[in-house]
């Protein structure tokens, strides 16, 4: 029988010492993540907040905003000034195009170069009054909508979700550990006459 039967798949999780309601929450997190994901990417709140408050510029204008503010909750602790190459490590892109996006947002006025304080050879970024204003502006239109939808839950289910959610956050983290600690069953897995060593 198949692995995409479901039975099969609890009775591989349940042999590896994974209990049945785990089991099961984990195969349902599983298909609320990819629907997730697949709606996260076409990025739709945003693209409306940036149409709906008529800023003029994409998402992939306004990533580089943010990632030039660099706040804490999307970036962790961010220390420093921000140049370039910070810019591009925040967004996980290209510094070539980092250097571009950063170019453009200067020429709209969004942002500007300045000489660091720290390094008077090293060129960092910062945001205008008007980059901020664009930040705050989608930011606030993100948490008015988000907050319409929490406000309609009971306070303990908001309160009870917000720790969960950030636990769960971080479940990669442990990739590596469990990777090696399901080493067998992981080789087992792997489909019949799949070449050794060759990456999914």
């Amino acid at each position: 029988m198949p692995l995409s039967d479901k039975s099969e798949l609890n009775a591989l999780l349940r042999k590896a010492g994974i209990g049945a309601a785990t089991a099961e929450a984990v195969m349902d997190i599983d298909g609320m993540l990819q629907q997730w994901r697949r709606r996260a990417m076409k990025r739709e709140l945003g693209h409306k907040a940036l149409v709906d408050l008529r800023i003029g510029i994409d998402l992939a204008q306004f990533d580089v905003l943010v990632a030039i503010e660099g706040p804490a909750p999307e970036f962790g602790e961010v220390m420093g000034e921000t140049m370039v190459a910070s810019v591009a490590e925040r967004l996980g892109i290209d510094p070539s195009r980092a250097s571009r996006l950063v170019s453009e947002m200067v020429e709209e006025g969004f942002a500007q170069r300045a000489v660091s304080q720290a390094d008077a050879r090293r060129t960092i970024i910062a945001l205008t009054e008007q980059g901020r204003a664009v930040v705050d502006a989608v930011r606030a239109y993100k948490y008015l909508i988000m907050g319409d939808f929490l406000g309609t839950w009971p306070a303990e289910d908001v309160a009870a979700f917000v720790p969960l959610l950030k636990r769960f956050s971080t479940w990669t983290d442990g990739i590596e550990a469990a990777t090696e600690k399901y080493a067998a069953e992981i080789d087992a897995l792997s489909p019949k006459g799949a070449k050794s060593g060759v990456a999914a």
